[in-house]
C-alpha cells in the first residue's frame, strides 16, 4: 500500500507519567514519520466534538472528561499502511490483554487510561486530523 497518514494522541494519563517520549520513539522506531504534533489541553466541549461517535456510549461522559483533564499530544503520522501498522503497534485497548512489546502493554493502566489513541479506519482518520490540524500544518 502507498504511504498514508493517520492519526494519534498521547492521552493525557500517559502525558502525566511522563511516557510521551518514550511513546514517540517507539512510533519513530515503527519507521513513522511524524508529520505534525502539537501538545495542548482541549475542553470537555471539544473531547464531545471528538469523540462525538460515542456520544450514545455509556462509558462517553468518563471518556470526555479524561481526556480533558490534562494535555495532550495529538499527531499526524505518515508510513505505508500507517493506520493497520499504528493499531497494531499500540495493541488491544484493554492493556492486560494487548500483546507484549505494544505501547499500551508498556505504558498504559487500565482501559480508561490506555495511553494512546489511534484512528481505526481512512475516514476515521481525516475527520480526526481535520478536528486538531489545519491544512498548512501538513506540509
Amino acid at each position: 500500500m502507498l504511504s498514508q497518514r493517520t492519526f494519534s494522541i498521547i492521552k493525557p494519563d500517559a502525558v502525566r507519567k511522563g511516557y510521551s517520549a518514550a511513546i514517540l520513539a517507539e512510533i519513530e522506531k515503527a519507521g513513522f514519520k511524524i508529520v505534525s504534533i502539537k501538545r495542548l489541553s482541549i475542553s470537555k466541549a471539544q473531547a464531545e466534538g471528538f469523540y462525538y461517535v460515542h456520544a450514545a456510549r455509556p462509558f462517553f461522559g468518563e471518556l470526555t472528561e479524561f481526556m480533558s483533564s490534562g494535555p495532550i499530544f495529538p499527531m499526524v503520522l505518515e508510513k505505508d499502511n500507517a493506520i493497520a501498522d499504528l493499531r497494531k503497534l499500540m495493541g488491544a485497548t484493554n492493556p492486560a490483554q494487548a500483546e507484549e512489546g505494544t505501547i499500551r502493554k508498556k505504558f498504559a493502566s487500565s482501559i480508561g487510561e490506555n495511553a494512546i489513541h489511534g484512528s481505526d479506519a481512512e475516514d476515521t482518520a481525516a475527520f480526526e486530523i481535520g478536528y486538531f490540524f489545519a491544512g498548512h500544518e501538513l506540509k
